[in-house]
């Protein structure tokens, strides 16, 4: 994942500049009869086309939830350029690092449920892995740092090592398809280093760390993390469109696409004969979900109005490092707290090879939004993304 992609999914909403939908061909008079979230609606599909159009995209898919919970859902472009299919509504991508918007409600559900503490060392998790004293900060670090990228860890996906053990393993793709990362083969790119930080004095965002949670998670909760995440989070919110990604044949998915000149020596097309090129499990519990923006938006509501875990514990996801006060965007336990111009929002960005997408709740209004694209090339969207997000969070107004 480029830095720049990363600083784009983590900022959407810093800024609203000027964007103007394109003209509708209805009748002014006709149009003004219709029910305003009619409008609204007629107004994000045009907008999602022109986001399509201007940025050469193949495909996004979006979706809102308002208040009382209504999800609407929208699709632009195709789906696949080679054969022309359309993109639907229903289409899946991954969604990245979204997943780690699961990983923590789900450390926090272990909590709650007495069988960890967020404050505990992870030494008293891991402790007796036999790399476990390489890890920086490893007699320091807790479980809150790791959920909070305070632990002072740096990010295997920036390793020099890594990048070519994983070019080595594109190479060998044509033999063995389904080779995958182990998430204790990931952690070895991060030892034996000096750490970033003291353990809870910086903040550095680390999917290695992510990983180690999933390593907590697993013994903490006696099964493996996506059978909690299935009990606990997919199948009570019935979030039907989403599933684990450790797998390459996954149903409904969008062919996604990426620069020839990507680090990873990957083709430009990640899927053929409707399967994923590599197998997606490497991603694990940094990520490790293929979803839809329905979906999203579903989760979002659950999660920040209180109602995907026992209450409470928003308190506990949204508490970010009073250092960070200053800051425009403000990191929690697996959760960007942003303010803009839009007002504050919680949410995650996600990367994945060949896809980008974004979730953001807006809790003065109550209302969340969500898109996916099928390319990870074009980064560049946030004035247009933050005009759609606006028509909805203006067209909705405050909630009561």
């Amino acid at each position: 994942m480029t830095r720049i992609s990363r600083a784009v999914l983590v900022c959407v909403g810093l800024a609203l500049p000027g964007w103007q939908m394109p003209a509708h061909a209805e009748d002014p008079a006709s149009t003004a009869k219709q029910d305003p979230f009619v409008q609204l609606q007629q107004r994000f599909q045009a907008g999602l086309d022109a986001i399509c159009t201007k940025y050469e995209l193949p495909g996004m898919t979006a979706a809102y939830a308002l208040p009382d919970a209504r999800v609407v859902a929208f699709a632009s472009g195709v789906a696949d350029k080679e054969s022309g299919a359309k993109m639907t509504v229903d289409t899946r991508m991954p969604a990245g690092s979204i997943g780690k918007t699961f990983v923590a409600a789900t450390a926090i559900g272990l909590a709650r449920d007495g069988k960890l503490s967020l404050d505990d060392k992870v030494e008293k998790w891991l402790g007796e892995a036999s790399w476990y004293d390489d890890l920086p900060n490893g007699h320091e670090i807790t479980v809150r740092n790791l959920l909070m990228h305070r632990g002072g860890l740096a990010d295997h996906i920036y390793d020099p090592k890594w990048i070519g053990e994983a070019r080595q393993m594109v190479r060998s793709l044509d033999t063995d398809p389904d080779y995958y990362f182990k998430p204790t083969e990931l952690v070895q790119f991060v030892l034996n280093r000096k750490p970033l930080f003291p353990a809870g004095q910086g903040f550095k965002y680390t999917d290695t760390g992510y990983i180690l949670l999933g390593l907590i998670i697993e013994r903490a909760g006696g099964a493996t993390y996506y059978d909690q995440a299935r009990q606990r989070f997919l199948e009570p919110l019935k979030l039907t469109l989403t599933e684990p990604a450790d797998h390459r044949d996954i149903a409904n998915l969008a062919a996604g696409y990426l620069s020839p000149k990507n680090p990873f020596g990957l083709p430009e097309k990640i899927t053929a004969d409707c399967k994923l090129r590599y197998n997606p499990a490497t991603e694990w519990t940094g990520g490790g979900l293929v979803s839809n923006p329905q979906d999203l938006v579903r989760w979002a509501k659950a999660l920040y109005e209180g109602r995907a875990l026992e209450k409470p514990y928003l308190d506990e996801l949204l508490a970010t490092d009073p250092k960070d006060d200053n800051k425009a965007s403000k990191y929690g336990l697996g959760v960007y707290v942003t303010k803009s111009n839009l007002g504050t929002s919680y949410g995650h960005g996600g990367w994945s090879v060949g896809y980008l997408s974004h979730v953001a709740y807006y809790p003065a209004q109550r209302v969340a939004v969500a898109v996916q694209t099928n390319t990870d090339v074009r980064d560049d969207m946030l004035g247009d993304l933050m005009a759609l997000f606006g028509d909805v969070l203006q067209t909705v107004g405050p909630a009561p």
